[in-house]
């Protein structure tokens, strides 16, 4: 009986490692160390592994191009996608352009048009993924692919098993708590989804009602009401929280396009910002700054996040694979 000859993904078992790396380790890419390389090595010996040069040999060179998948809303617009995606979108452009590579970019929305195969099929050299999580269908495919064998970096995943980075989302909370304890706020309102798969957005509540329990203050919690985007939840959800909570005088959305929403919603209502209102977002996205007045919101550093994307892509020795987070800082402008 034939033998089958060992793989890649062998030697990425027995090594410990992923399986592009090896295909990086074998081609002495400078982004794998030495003691990496060296494991890596031991393995293919040990197993027999030999490269067939022959029939890999588009794969096994370098393609010099990072894939990064952006998951959408079925059905969504691409001029309608969250503007915090795109403006990371183009600082892990500017990351990987430093690095001398390409960037292929693809928009997934539906099993019509899922892919996490470009590494394995040659296409890049490494993947990955950002967007919303409200896609379900999507991330459970990412996730069963990662199961299988395919590698990619995350922002912001769901969790388990995805390799993900993250904002700082709890200091991030906390900074919008005490900038609104020290401004004499008293009735203090946080505004965001409270059953979503996305974990940020429960990180930046629990941060914010921990800051605020130190000053003796229990925030009102506020669920976005359904709609077709996060800013028109804002919208509705002002209506709500100043219907059920009229002496509201601060609010912390958990993100700049619900904020954005809030604040057309108080304004919808006759109420001054930040004189009666205070309020504040968190992603620093440039509309922001375009509102009247200008948003308050906590920022974070999208040009490290880009650089460390690509890192943890590519498996940098200074980037861990899962949990790093981005540093955030409170950007005060005309809200709050």
């Amino acid at each position: 009986m034939k033998t089958l000859r060992p793989t890649s993904f062998d030697v990425a078992e027995r090594a410990g490692v992923s399986q592009s790396t090896v295909s990086r380790a074998l081609r002495n890419s400078p982004g794998v160390n030495a003691e990496t390389r060296a494991r890596v090595s031991t393995a293919a010996r040990e197993l027999g592994y030999v490269v067939d040069r022959h029939a890999s040999s588009l794969r096994l060179k370098s393609s010099e191009t990072l894939a990064l998948v952006t998951i959408c809303r079925p059905g969504e617009d691409r001029s309608a996608i969250n503007p915090f995606y795109f403006a990371l979108l183009g600082s892990i452009a500017a990351a990987t352009s430093a690095r001398g590579f390409n960037l292929l970019v693809s928009f997934q929305e539906s099993a019509d048009n899922f892919r996490a195969d470009f590494v394995a099929s040659g296409l890049a050299d490494a993947m990955i993924v950002i967007g919303t999580t409200s896609n379900r269908a999507a991330w459970d495919y990412f996730a069963e692919a990662q199961r299988s064998g395919l590698d990619f970096v995350c922002w912001g995943s769901p969790g388990d098993p995805f390799h993900w980075m993250r904002s700082d989302n709890d200091t991030g909370g906390r900074l919008a708590a005490e900038h609104l304890v020290a401004t004499g706020r008293k009735r203090i309102a946080f505004v965001g989804p409270q059953r979503s798969p996305q974990r940020q957005f429960d990180e930046r509540r629990d941060g914010f009602a921990a800051a605020l329990a130190a000053h003796g203050i229990a925030p009102v919690i506020v669920e976005p009401p359904a709609a077709v985007d996060r800013h028109a939840q804002g919208v509705a959800a002002a209506a709500e929280l100043l219907a059920s909570h009229p002496d509201v005088d601060a609010i912390f959305a958990a993100s700049d396009m619900l904020a954005l929403g809030v604040l057309q919603g108080l304004k919808d209502a006759g109420r001054r910002i930040p004189d009666d209102v205070a309020l504040i977002g968190f992603d620093g996205i440039r509309a922001g700054t375009l509102a009247d007045p200008a948003l308050t919101t906590i920022e974070p550093d999208l040009d490290a996040a880009g650089e460390a994307m690509v890192a943890m892509a590519l498996e940098d020795d200074d980037f861990t694979r899962s949990g790093t987070r981005i540093p955030v800082q409170l950007a005060l402008r005309g809200t709050a």
